[in-house]
């Protein structure tokens, strides 16, 4: 059963109507005339619709919970991968998936946050929320990726690292900035993917790359619409508004030079077509990594650092 969002409420009307002629086709009966004129009119609701999003119903989009988790992107472009667990410090910690495996042909290294697809597995992927011992294991694949030569491939999806007591006694904050320290240490290519949410230094933690690429309908933030309400409004149901103000889609982080491009989704969002999705994204990282054959480690290096320092400073003498 699809699911379907409050504002996507005529196109579920429409898809339900079309069920219910084929349900009720006993084969005595061509419904296929009807059915293709309300096939046609759920294509160019949907248009209408995806082509009008407001910030807030692109957060939405981005939290559907059909669209491609990290999981399908490893499982479907990674050959041969090899999952590494543990952060050797601590424990290891499901909502940061890392591991090597081969990407269009290329050995690679992946890290990636996974937000399961049921309850069961999103409360095992804790909501795809990292703790330190997750970003302390992205430092140690980061570490591989720079002794083996391996390109480094990430997949954000978090709305933020987990905010729990025990995270911050040990030490959330330091893990972040020791990770986000590790990418711009980095001396191989280093392409990122915002495929979901991508919240705050739970994000950047793992996206500091030397290209940042976004799904069409994909957000990225410091902070969530309803963490910003909740601060500047005292008041989460301005939560709308927040979004609206913090520019956070991928259309708007384009305009401000803060992402390198975007990638078109399936009409109807990834959610609609997910394995076109994956393969749209697959297209998109080879061809950015494609972009540094050739570049020596110091070059990357200096290309990325440079990239961070350079944001926000458009426009400024």
């Amino acid at each position: 059963m699809r699911h379907f969002l409050d504002f996507e409420k005529p196109i579920a009307d429409l898809e339900g109507k079309i069920a219910e002629l084929r349900h009720l086709s006993d084969g005595q009966i061509n419904i296929a005339d009807e059915v293709g004129k309300l096939e046609e009119k759920v294509e160019r609701q949907l248009r209408q619709t995806y082509g009008r999003l407001t910030a807030w119903q692109k957060v939405q989009v981005a939290r559907h919970p059909g669209r491609p988790k990290c999981g399908d992107y490893v499982s479907a472009l990674i050959e041969d991968f090899v999952p590494l667990a543990g952060d050797r410090l601590y424990a290891e910690d499901a909502a940061l998936v890392a591991g090597l495996g081969r990407f269009q042909g290329r050995a690679v290294a992946v890290l990636g946050h996974e937000k399961g697809k049921d309850t069961e597995s999103r409360i095992a992927h804790n909501f795809g929320m990292a703790r330190p011992e997750g970003y302390r294991k992205a430092q140690r694949v980061m570490d591989l990726a720079n002794r083996f030569d391996l390109p480094l491939l990430s997949f954000v999806d978090t709305s933020g690292a987990y905010p729990g007591v025990g995270a911050e006694e040990r030490g959330q904050s330091e893990a972040i900035a020791r990770s986000i320290q590790s990418c711009l240490s980095l001396t191989v290519p280093f392409v990122s993917v915002i495929i979901g949410e991508g919240g705050s230094g739970g994000a950047i933690a793992i996206a500091t790359a030397n290209t940042v690429l976004m799904l069409e309908h994909a957000v990225y933030s410091v902070i969530s619409p309803e963490g910003c309400a909740s601060i500047l409004w005292r008041d989460g149901e301005k939560a709308q508004d927040a979004a609206e103000a913090l520019k956070i889609t991928a259309q708007d982080l384009i305009a401000l030079k803060l992402i390198d491009g975007f990638i078109q989704e399936p009409l109807g969002g990834a959610q609609r077509d997910p394995a076109a999705a994956v393969q749209s994204v697959g297209q998109a990282a080879g061809e950015s990594l494609k972009e540094f054959n050739g570049m020596d480690g110091a070059a990357l290096k200096a290309h990325r650092r440079e990239k961070f320092a350079a944001l926000g400073t458009a426009g400024l003498v």
